[in-house]
Parts: structure tokens; sequence; C-alpha cells
């Protein structure tokens, strides 16, 4: 048994020894060659996206915090994320520390405006019943001048003369008090009804704020699936985090019968890219799953992302048709369709060569090679297409010829420069 493993071991070893010793060293290059392609030519700026949908109903906080200087509002509780819910269905409690600490401040000034008020009232209820004593004093006081007038008919002239001039001061005074008093009348009637306003104002604040106390406790608006609100660097919006009184949005209920992918083109390709471009789309949890679309918006100005060491445009794509797959949040792979020639020749980016600021490709030429100028058209990240210089029965080399001493340079034409 054991001598028939012998001899097929022996000739293995052979065989590895022989190679050691005469192959091992020897540096042989193995040449491949590749022929135009000739055909449709896509080019197409890719990037990585994610879908959101492009209506949405906003559910909101309080409305009205920054009429009372709350900026910042913290979310206690809120249910999870992708919870499908119906209109007036609880959604998130937002923490009132804040305005309860207004409410307090509001009771006690609406207390103090409350004191006030009776204040004036006690104020002018003693004003004016010293006001009424003092007028019905002043009718005495007259009508015992117009007695000291009687009596002094038979007195001298000039004592009846000075009775009719107390008689006279006393009615102008009469007359004057009753004019002040209806003067003071007025006043306490002004100051009450300014204090009263006041009141109000402080019980309509106070009014104001326990509505707005209600607001802290958020439901939703709408039936639909929950899915949190995002900050501008994408982190979402949930339990802890702080929303802000500009703009006190919550959550979101999507509306998935339009559905569109938020994407970011570096500056190099932004340019490429325009309004109505075609897309094809791939979904990273649905292996095999193709959507189409079309870009719907190109930024103008470039913005800094988390994690990028270079400037990126925003972009959207809208997603075409329905899919009960699609859900917000979801990644996406976009190939955005910059621009589409049919039947022309193109070659793999390998097989070009940069000299001298011009284009060649090394042809197999017979048993040797030579290098061909020719004229590029579009590339894109594979391929260039060629407009002259080759033809598809070429045979190109993949790489540079391992020996390219003395080899020969075919030119285009001058009017390839002219035509340029």
């Amino acid at each position: 048994m054991q001598r028939k493993y012998i001899l097929p071991i022996g000739l293995v070893l052979s065989v590895v020894i022989l190679w050691f010793a005469f192959g091992g060293d020897k540096d042989e290059t193995t040449e491949l060659f590749t022929t135009p392609r000739k055909g449709e030519f896509i080019v197409e700026v890719t990037s990585t996206g994610e879908l959101r949908a492009k209506n949405s109903t906003e559910i909101k906080g309080p409305q009205g915090a920054r009429e009372f200087r709350i900026n910042n509002i913290k979310i206690q509780r809120m249910i999870p994320e992708g919870t499908l819910v119906k209109e007036g269905d609880f959604v998130a409690e937002l923490d009132r520390s804040q305005v309860l600490a207004k409410m307090q401040d509001a009771q006690l000034e609406v207390d103090q405006a409350q004191s006030q008020v009776t204040q004036a009232q006690l104020d002018s209820t003693l004003t004016l019943s010293q006001a009424r004593d003092n007028l019905i004093n002043l009718e005495y006081a007259l009508e015992e001048r117009q007695i000291a007038v009687d009596q002094s008919r038979y007195e001298s002239p000039a004592v009846q003369r000075q009775a009719e001039i107390e008689l006279d001061k006393a009615k102008r005074t009469l007359s004057q008090e009753k004019k002040n008093y209806i003067t003071k009348v007025k006043q306490a009637e002004a100051k009450i009804s300014e204090i009263e306003a006041e009141l109000t104002k402080k019980k309509n604040e106070l009014n104001k704020i326990r509505a707005l106390m209600g607001e802290f406790t958020v439901y939703a608006p709408d039936q639909g699936m929950l899915i949190y609100k995002r900050n501008w660097n994408g982190s979402k919006v949930t339990v802890g985090e702080e929303i802000s009184a500009w703009n006190p949005i919550v959550a979101e209920l999507p509306d998935f019968t339009v559905m569109e992918s938020l994407t970011y083109v570096n500056e190099i390709d932004i340019q490429k890219l325009k309004e109505g471009q075609d897309v094809i789309i791939g979904l990273d949890a649905v292996q095999g799953k193709i959507l189409d679309g079309t870009v719907t918006s190109v930024a103008n100005i470039g913005e800094q992302r988390p994690n990028s060491d270079s400037k990126v445009y925003e972009v959207i794509i809208e997603v075409a048709g329905t899919d009960s797959l699609l859900r917000p949040a979801m990644t996406t792979s976009n190939r955005i369709q910059v621009s589409k020639l049919n039947d022309v020749l193109s070659v793999p980016l390998e097989t070009i060569h940069a000299v001298d600021s011009l284009s060649f490709v090394f042809v197999k030429d017979g048993l040797s090679a030579k290098m061909q100028q020719v004229e590029l058209g579009l590339i894109n990240e594979n391929e260039a297409v060629i407009h002259r210089g080759i033809t598809i029965d070429d045979r190109l080399y993949l790489s540079m010829p391992a020996d390219t001493s003395g080899i020969q340079r075919s030119y285009l034409i001058e009017e390839l420069s002219s035509s340029n």
C-alpha cells in the first residue's frame, strides 16, 4: 500500500524542485489585450443618499414659547420611531419647568395687580367720601351766610355789604368744590380703569401661559407613521434632546406617496449635474431593487458636512412611482446619468496613456507594438470614448508593453488641432 503512493509523491516533488531551480527566478510578464467596444456609452455620477418623504405633516410642540422668552424645550418622553399613530394619539411630553416658573411669576403679577385695584378702589372711596362731606359743610356755610344777609337788613349799609360779600364767597366756594368733586370722580374712575386694564393684561398673560402649558403634551395632528425629526448634522431629535422654540418640530408624519433621495455630491462632479437628469436608484436594504428617479434640485452653494474634508452640494432626486418597500432613512445608491451616447467606440481607461499632453494607446502591430495617438471624447469611471485613432478591430494593450524602446509613434493628421 505504501509503494502505491511513493511514485506520485516523487513526481510532485520533482516538479516543485525544477520550478524553483529553473523557473522561479525568471521575470516573465503576461501581456493582456482588449479590443474597443462599440455601442451605448453612459457617463454617470454616483453617490450615496438617504430616502425621505417629499411631503410630510409636521408634529409641533408649543407655538408661542418665544413670547415668554423660552428658547429651547427638552423632550421628556416620546413614543418610538416608526409607531403608527391615529389623529389625537399621544406623541411626546415636553419639560414644563420653564413655563411653570413663568406661570408662577404671572400669577404673582396678577395678585399684585388685583391688590392695586382693591387699594385704588379704597383710596377713591375715601377721597370721594371726604369730598362729599366737604360739599355738605360748604352747603351749610352757604346757608349760614344767607341767614347773615337776611339779618343784616336792619344793620348799617357796611354790615349789609360785608354779609353779601361773605355770601358771594360761600357760593363761589361751593360751586368750585362741586366742579372739583366731578374732577375727582373722573380721576378716580380713570385711575381704577387703568389699574383694572393692567390687571386684565396680567390675567390674559396668565391665561396664555396656562394654554401654552397644555401644548407641552404633544398629540398627532393626523394618522401615519411617526418619524423623528433630524438636526442639521443628521442626528435624530429624541428623548433628552431639545427643540427650538423658533421651529418647535418634534417629529413628522411622512407622506409615502412621493419619496425622494437626499444626497451630496462633491464640488468636482456637481458641475455635471442639472435638474431633469435621469437617475437609477438602488436600495441597500433590498438587493436587486432598482427604481427610476429624476434630479429635481441642485444646490448652488456648497456646505461642509460632518466627516467630509471638502465642500459638497445638496442634490435632491425624486423617486418615480410608489413602492410599499420604501421607508424614510433607507440608504440609496444613486447613479445620475449625465450623458448618454449611442453607437460610439470606447476603450478601458487602462489602455490610455498621456505623453506630452497627448493621449496614446498601445496597439498590437504584428509581433510588435506601436503607439497610436487618439482623440478622446467623454470619459466615465471605467471607459473613454475614442473619436479617432483606432478601429474596432485593433488589439490594445491593457498595460504598457514591457519593452518600449524604439517603439513607433503614429500621430493623427493636422486637422485634429484645427478642428479643436
